[in-house]
């Protein structure tokens, strides 16, 4: 397998500036603990989404890299995690698969619970989208209590809202998993 590299072009921190669209918004978290072919994580991360556009998923906003201990054992390597909102023709299955595909190419073994892994794409949310959709939940059940992820949400799109009511931000200020996560730069 060829790995595919960064793109150079990529911005470090591009915030949702659309605030009419969060609505719309299809989140997806970015993690990383194992850099397998890569030379670290964040290089990892960055060719994931070099790899999006190819699949026909245009980054729109981005987060800064976060990086927090490793949960529920924080003896594995530390996460580096990001957020991103995107725009594509895909459904929420369907996107879901191409995510699932991505990560095999990146090495992606599904193995024991949280283990360490070379890369982990999850679907936070697809709009307003809710329920069990075949197996997969809208929102992601366990998004809104993990700083990894809301703190770098709040950061590109603090006015996001959960169906729930509670903003990103909001969000962020009570996580209860992944305390540690700070921004990166």
């Amino acid at each position: 397998m060829e790995k595919p590299g960064p793109d150079k072009t990529a911005a470090r921190f591009v915030p949702f500036t659309r605030a009419d669209g969060l609505d719309d918004a299809i989140v997806v978290a970015l993690g990383s603990n194992d850099c397998g072919a890569w030379r670290d994580c964040r290089e990892a991360l960055e060719a994931a989404l070099a790899r999006f556009r190819a699949e026909g998923i245009d980054v729109v906003a981005r987060s800064s890299w976060w990086r927090s201990a490793a949960w529920p054992d924080p003896t594995d390597p530390p996460f580096l995690n990001g957020v991103v909102i995107v725009q594509t023709a895909h459904g929420p299955q369907d996107l879901m698969a191409v995510l699932a595909r991505i990560e095999a190419a990146f090495g992606r073994r599904r193995g024991a619970a949280n283990a360490p892994r070379t890369l982990d794409l999850d679907l936070i949310a697809y709009g307003r989208t809710t329920g069990d959709l075949d197996g997969l939940i809208l929102p992601h059940p366990r998004a809104a209590d993990r700083l990894f992820v809301m703190g770098p949400l709040a950061e590109i799109a603090p006015g996001w809202r959960h169906p729930a009511g509670k903003t990103a931000q909001a969000l962020a200020d009570r996580a209860s998993v992944g305390k540690d996560a700070t921004p990166q730069g």
